[in-house]
Order: C-alpha cells, then sequence, then structure tokens
C-alpha cells in the first residue's frame, strides 16, 4: 500500500479509503519507510549475510539432531 502511494497520481487519502486504512496512518507509514526502507529491504551483502547465517544455523540443528538420536539409542541400550 506505501508503494502504492508513492508510485501512484493517486491521493493518499484515495488510496487509504480503498484499502480501509485512515489517511493519517497511511502518512505514517509512508514516513516510516521513507526513514528505514532501506533496513527493510536490505542491499545483497546483508541478504548474503542472513542467508550465511541461516545455513550455519540449519548445520548445527542437524548436528544437534543427530547427537539427540545418539543419547537416545544409547539410554535406549541401558
Amino acid at each position: 500500500m506505501v508503494l502504492e502511494a508513492l508510485r501512484s497520481q493517486k491521493a493518499d487519502a484515495e488510496i487509504a479509503r480503498a484499502y480501509q486504512v485512515h489517511p493519517i496512518t497511511l502518512s505514517k507509514w509512508k514516513k516510516e519507510f521513507g526513514e528505514k526502507g532501506a533496513e527493510v529491504f536490505g542491499g545483497r551483502d546483508e541478504v548474503r549475510a542472513s542467508e550465511q547465517k541461516i545455513s550455519k544455523l540449519e548445520r548445527l540443528l542437524g548436528q544437534k539432531e543427530v547427537e539427540l538420536a545418539l543419547l537416545k539409542n544409547f539410554l535406549d541400550e541401558s
């Protein structure tokens, strides 16, 4: 909705009405997007860093699952 308001020739009030949102709310969202939009839509470096972190966490999770399975097998044998 914010992107539409920024790109469109329509008035903010018209767009807000179409989405059943108060025009002041839309104005606040537009302001926040202007201030923090770069954080929300990070660049390639941020995306790459996030993907690397996710991969690392997935590997750690897999290792812990293997450890749990080994411990369960050990306890079942006791």
